[in-house]
């Protein structure tokens, strides 16, 4: 891997796939119909706060047709717009909760498609083990493979508050079991402005994953989704979001303690106008990347610059 250059502040995920792959990559987003633990009661059957057990498009049947039919369809926009190279994203919920051959089945549809280099796998911690793992490291054969982990903290007071079902201790052992596939890259979701949450609480998830040298990490903002316990409690007065300039602020701190080689997979999120509740900020996406940006010009710093190995 190269530092980001002198006028990139932070490792972003296009330039890194444009010199990895020579051109630019598009992600497709793929839902295959994976339901979650923390949905269908084997954890608690409720689901995090913050989650919509609707969705936002609707779920897919998951069969190879179907997977097949969202893929030719976004591959041809993309090359309708010039992309030639594609990333297989399979998103919605848990992608490697189910049985490790209907997983096979699963993202051996992607092999079908020679315009996608990249495989990239959206799970909850404690949906990893050695049979999954083992099965992902199958495809670094062929493809860059991502898995993607959703830590959103490494507080477990939040992580209860959150419902989320797992322990930090089960990110913590995720990372450590993939690591014996060193071909695998990892990239932790986290979400900025939990209920509760300080930024030097903030700051420590950062270390974390500085420490750990993590390959990637997203952030997005604690927003309300129409649906959810969240929007409940947002309603009652329970909740209080980030600001933008708060969100911008604690984006910039907490890049300065991560791994300078960490690529920068999102550094806000998308929702549909039609479920968003809060902060109206949220679709304001480009506006906020370009705020960051100049926070951390402003400030003259830059990812890892309080990074120590």
């Amino acid at each position: 891997m190269t530092e980001p250059g002198p006028a990139a502040r932070y490792r972003r995920f296009s330039d890194y796939l444009k010199t990895r792959f020579g051109g630019p990559v598009r992600k497709l987003s793929l839902d295959a119909g994976f339901s979650c633990p923390n949905r269908d009661g084997r954890v608690s059957g409720d689901g995090c706060v913050f989650c919509d057990p609707r969705g936002f498009t609707g779920r897919a049947l998951g069969t190879p047709a179907a997977l097949e039919a969202q893929i030719a369809g976004q591959i041809q926009k993309g090359q309708e717009r010039g992309i030639a190279r594609f990333m297989a994203y399979f998103q919605p919920y848990t992608n490697t909760y189910a049985p490790v051959d209907s997983l096979r089945s699963t993202y051996d549809v992607i092999r079908a498609f020679p315009e996608i280099k990249a495989l990239a796998v959206g799970t909850r911690p404690d949906c990893v083990d050695a049979d999954r793992l083992a099965l992902l490291a199958e495809y670094t054969r062929d493809y860059e493979v991502w898995l993607e982990l959703g830590l959103q903290s490494i507080h477990d007071e939040t992580l209860r508050r959150l419902n989320r079902g797992h322990d930090a201790r089960d990110f913590f052992l995720a990372v450590e079991a993939a690591r014996r596939y060193p071909e695998l890259r990892l990239c932790a979701h986290v979400i900025l402005g939990l209920p509760g949450e300080t930024l030097e609480q903030e700051l420590a998830t950062a270390r974390a994953l500085g420490a750990l040298r993590i390959e990637g990490v997203k952030f997005h903002p604690l927003y309300v989704v129409a649906g959810t316990v969240l929007a409940e409690e947002y309603e009652q007065n329970l909740v209080t979001l980030l600001s933008r300039g708060e969100y911008v602020q604690r984006v910039g701190s907490f890049l300065e303690q991560l791994w300078p080689e960490t690529v920068i997979q999102r550094l806000s999120a998308d929702c549909p106008p039609e479920f968003l509740v809060a902060p109206t900020w949220l679709s304001e996406k480009s506006a906020v990347i370009a705020e960051i940006e100049a926070w951390l010009k402003n400030q003259d710093t830059r990812q890892g610059k309080k990074y120590f190995s």
